[in-house]
């Protein structure tokens, strides 16, 4: 195969003198980054989601084999638009339709910050079109826009891998065959999307929160939904649960300082350092859950934000109004009753009426949640509370078994080993 010629600014062989090595690991991380902007970025000029997912594939394949070599470049992200124009370019030689094509792109700009704004709105919305599936929407999306990995999806969902892959070839089957427009849509259809969009928002934070494997956060990545939800905001300023959802996010966000310690290991929230958290910031997301209540649709969002400030208004541990978080839980099961939503109420009964009553609750979800990590890592807080810690440890152990992100490893693996009492984070599970 003839080589293809380097993107401009990249030479076209390396320098002779001690080129600059980058590791996979670095790699892969801008691969991370930027997949899901390229795909985006691909779609809008091409109009054809498979076609902009291939180009992708191959332009990363391209930058793998450069960039180990030559070192990853100043703009990865020109390059690799570069690297897949000029791959479209030498698919469409051979097809017919090549002059339109061809000047489709020639008149594309590189880099321009506010379409890809639009563009990573317009693939949310078109992957989450009502003719899709709802599990199919929100796996879709993951991958093209935030660029999760299929496992890392599997992981979210609580569903063999095996399956999150099939709803993803379903998904982009049907965008081509039901000719699915990439806009974001108006009036009552964008109403009708909401709920899948504020969904892939929410999981594509908690992905930047706590990632589920590879390292403790992704910061840019929790940056990116908060932006895009800002922009969703934008959209629609009078939706309430959107604004719960920008609250959300930004309260969580205004305590990052406290949650790592030097060492990069999880703090949780009963030892952490409140005087790192961004006051200013909890106080400006506290009115914005206010503005949100105030519309009188609540939702579950809104309660979720609603709960995180609770917790972040708190002066302390102990003062935390778990009285409060526990009826904000009751609501939020009756709007929301998923086994994750009653886990986090069987936490803040706990709080209220004890870890006994709180275990009953837990123990109900065992058939639902057996595969979820901070199920169990939350049984055997209680399992130890009362002194049962045999039957703790052996639920830390399915915990550790279950979880592959290295700050939520070293916590349980603190608690097998050295078990003394650690207060599980009652509250969201971002």
């Amino acid at each position: 195969m003839e080589r293809l010629p380097a993107p401009r600014g990249q030479p076209e062989e390396p320098s002779p003198v001690e080129p600059p090595q980058s590791s996979d690991a670095a790699v892969a991380a801008v691969f991370r980054e930027e997949a899901g902007r390229l795909t985006a970025a691909l779609v809008r000029i091409l109009g054809d989601f498979e076609s902009a997912e291939e180009l992708v594939q191959e332009a990363l394949l391209v930058a793998l084999e450069r960039w180990r070599h030559d070192g990853i470049p100043a703009q990865p992200r020109a390059w690799l638009l570069t690297t897949a124009r000029r791959l479209a370019i030498d698919q469409w030689r051979r097809r017919a339709r090549y002059a339109e094509k061809l000047a489709a792109l020639g008149a594309e700009p590189l880099v321009e910050a506010a379409a890809e704004a639009d563009d990573r709105l317009r693939l949310i919305f078109t992957c989450c079109h009502p003719a899709l599936a709802r599990e199919a929407q929100l796996a879709l999306t993951l991958r093209a826009v935030v660029g999760l990995t299929t496992s890392e999806i599997a992981r979210a969902f609580l569903v063999p891998e095996a399956t999150i892959a099939q709803r993803m070839v379903r998904a982009k089957r049907k965008i081509v065959t039901a000719g699915i427009p990439y806009r974001v849509p108006s009036g009552q259809e964008l109403g009708e999307r909401l709920d899948e969009v504020l969904a892939v928002l929410y999981l594509m934070f908690n992905e930047g929160y706590l990632a589920t494997e590879g390292t403790t956060e992704r910061r840019d990545l929790a940056a990116d939904a908060e932006w895009l939800t800002s922009l969703l905001v934008e959209l629609l300023p009078g939706e309430p649960e959107a604004l719960g959802l920008l609250a959300l996010m930004r309260l969580h966000r205004a305590r990052a300082a406290a949650r790592f310690g030097a060492d990069r290991e999880l703090v949780v929230l009963a030892r952490q350092d409140r005087s790192l958290w961004d006051r200013e910031a909890v106080a400006a997301a506290g009115e914005v859950v206010i503005q949100a209540l105030q519309i009188g649709r609540p939702g579950p969002y809104q309660l979720q934000a609603a709960i995180a400030a609770c917790h972040a208004e708190a002066a302390s541990w102990e003062e935390t109004d778990w009285d409060q978080i526990a009826l904000l839980y009751e609501k939020l099961v009756q709007l929301s009753p998923s086994p994750v939503v009653r886990l986090n109420r069987a936490i803040s009964l706990s709080h209220v009426l004890g870890a006994a009553a709180a275990l009953s609750e837990v123990d109900a979800l065992a058939g639902s949640l057996d595969r979820y990590h901070l199920f169990h890592a939350t049984r055997a807080e209680m399992l130890r509370q009362l002194g049962r810690t045999a039957e703790a440890h052996l639920a830390d152990e399915r915990a550790l078994q279950l979880t592959r992100n290295p700050a939520e490893r070293s916590l349980l693996s603190e608690r097998l080993f050295q078990p003394s009492a650690l207060d599980s984070e009652a509250g969201s599970p971002i």
